[in-house]
């Protein structure tokens, strides 16, 4: 995840099992999409009159390349009132790991049918201690990258010089890549520039 995992609680205290629950749970979801950006999820339990008894409430939100936003909300019913809050959480994490099973093979079915969509570039400069990297595109385009970003892990892989495809995203600092894939082996390198050790554009170094 590119975003560090939040977890927030409302009318009920934190404890370390329903806290270990939700981040494998959370962890999990990176099996099915390995390029999230972040994933919020809040667990409460609102004030409601004794008859209704106590029921939790659980949403989870989930933002995925390139703009995209997931919800899930559960909460024990009428019916269910005792239901316990591990049973509440793992039945939204449930859904929510459909709802973006079902994204991420429209996202690939598209990018199957639209191959004009992705863009070819090289990659042209790559930070791999601090996890990111810049591709040229055909028309001398600088576009960021993360090592989240590129798909089944290759990220090791890049050289400068590598081909890639990617999908392009607007990010807060600009133009960036949401997924990159390579096209082509690592070792097709691009001619080398002068400097060699190049830093960072402003306002990108972390």
């Amino acid at each position: 995840m590119q975003v560090p995992l939040e977890i927030s609680y409302k009318g009920i205290p934190k404890t370390d099992e329903i806290e270990t629950l939700i981040r494998n749970l959370a962890a999990s979801l990176e099996d099915v999409c390995d390029y999230l950006i972040s994933c919020r999820v809040t667990v409460e339990k609102p004030h409601v009159h004794q008859d209704r008894g106590n029921p939790y409430r659980v949403r989870i939100l989930v933002r995925i390349p390139p703009s995209h936003e997931l919800v899930v909300k559960r909460e024990s019913t009428k019916g269910d009132l005792h239901q316990d809050l591990s049973t509440v959480i793992t039945d939204a994490f449930d859904a929510m790991t459909r709802q973006l099973r079902e994204e991420v093979e429209i996202q690939h079915d598209n990018v199957k049918a639209h191959p004009e969509q992705e863009v070819q570039a090289l990659v042209y400069r790559i930070f791999k201690d601090k996890g990111y990297g810049f591709l040229k595109t055909l028309d001398e385009r600088e576009i960021y990258f993360h090592q989240n970003s590129v798909l089944h892990d290759d990220f090791d892989r890049l050289e400068v010089g590598t081909g890639v495809r990617f999908s392009e995203a607007q990010g807060e600092k600009g133009p960036q890549a949401s997924t990159v894939a390579i096209v082509d082996k690592p070792g097709a390198r691009a001619a080398k520039t002068r400097d060699e050790h190049i830093k960072p554009p402003l306002g990108w170094e972390q």
